[in-house]
């Protein structure tokens, strides 16, 4: 088959979106099928085959993102052959999804969306001066007539598709998480990344990995560290990745008195670095309760890193006592107990990152890619043994 995708954010921007876009096309190229992404430009974003970019404006109180010009937008996808594909696939709600929407009805092609961010609990992070029940109402509603208006949608978990219907979505809903590369996660050397960013050996080290963004409850984080602190005086929490709260997360660490505790590293290379990361940590923390999946949970997990996280939203469908990961209780002392004795016993926290590798294995890329797939044929049956798009 061939597949136009069309989204308003991918790398360089780091976040799920963005990963789950790149596995789902590395995933479709392996089982012989094509897709071109139609996504913004951003600063020194690199030359990526059948990736067209689209010039933007910075985001106002967000500026690692990009909103695509609306007239540039619409060229991009005009300039294309609509007989060189198959099925339309939108990955976020905003412009991308009214070109890509508008681009597929005028072609008579199928169009799906995969619904990626829980909106509901996203928007009053960013527009604070508004109510928080009027934009989450906001968002429930836009979020219906969307999803009404496609031939499918994609949730990535079961709280998701829950979400979804309660809206009163009546486009089809279907559970797909985020499949996993495995191979991305097989091999890590955290003694490396300790020694280079001057961690000792024998410190207790806790690390989360991710945006840096109000939504994903890092300030929770940062109390757990305080709470782990009194039994642990030397315990390290790594923070990988960028995102608007960071200066705020920053400010929170100075008062706290945590800077000899909290070490902020940045976005991390993928491929090397960040697997690096992940293996440098005794114990993988996460917090939030918007996820929709939390593929992070999963990489740590195939890492062999024991995990120690809420089971909220999305990550209820992940998590599992003891496959790799320990469920805390939502509030700060539980949390820190919860933490506290995997970083105090070594043996202990292995022998349940062991457990992780081969529960994260059940999460392979190929487990997406053929449920996908499926989707994608049962919409357009006659498409579904043919070649990939002809040479431009």
């Amino acid at each position: 088959m061939r597949i136009l995708m069309v989204s308003d954010v991918y790398f360089p921007r780091v976040n799920g979106v963005s990963t789950s876009i790149q596995t789902l096309r590395q995933v479709l190229a392996e089982a012989g099928h094509a897709s071109v992404l139609v996504a913004p430009d951003y600063p020194a974003a690199p030359a990526e085959p059948d990736v067209l970019r689209v010039r933007g404006w910075p985001i106002p109180r967000d500026p690692e993102d990009r909103l695509m010009h609306p007239r540039a937008l619409a060229a991009a996808l005009d300039a294309l052959d609509p007989a060189d594909f198959d099925l339309v696939h939108i990955h976020t709600p905003f412009l991308a999804h009214r070109a890509g929407v508008r681009w597929a009805r005028r072609h008579g092609l199928p169009c799906v969306e995969t619904y990626h961010t829980l909106f509901e609990e996203y928007f009053h992070h960013y527009l604070p001066f508004l109510p928080k029940s009027l934009l989450a109402a906001a968002a429930r509603t836009i979020s219906r007539k969307e999803c009404d208006g496609v031939s499918a949608v994609i949730a990535p978990s079961s709280a998701m598709k829950q979400a979804l219907l309660a809206y009163g979505v009546s486009s089809p809903v279907h559970v797909i998480p985020t499949g996993l590369r495995t191979a991305d996660f097989s091999a890590c050397d955290g003694a490396a990344f300790r020694a280079r960013h001057g961690i000792p050996p024998e410190r207790p080290v806790m690390a989360y990995v991710g945006r840096v963004a109000f939504e994903k409850n890092l300030d929770f984080l940062l109390q757990v560290t305080t709470a782990v602190r009194r039994s642990l005086p030397d315990v390290l929490l790594v923070i990988a990745g960028e995102g608007p709260a960071l200066a705020s997360l920053e400010r929170a660490v100075a008062k706290r008195g945590l800077a000899d505790n909290v070490r902020f590293v940045g976005y991390l290379e993928r491929r090397s670095e960040l697997p690096a990361c992940y293996c440098a940590a005794d114990v993988f923390v996460f917090a939030s309760r918007t996820e929709t999946q939390g593929l992070v949970l999963l990489e740590a997990m195939a890492l062999g890193v024991p995990v120690v996280a809420l089971a909220e939203m999305g990550t209820r469908d992940v998590l599992c006592e003891g496959q790799g990961c320990r469920i805390a209780p939502d509030d700060v002392a539980g949390f820190a107990a919860v933490a506290a004795p995997l970083l105090a016993d070594r043996m202990a926290a292995r022998a349940l990152g062991a457990a992780g590798k081969a529960y994260a294995a059940e999460w392979s890329e190929a487990r997406m890619g053929d449920a996908i797939l499926a989707l994608y044929q049962s919409l357009r049956p006659e498409a579904a043994a043919r070649p990939g798009l002809r040479a431009a």
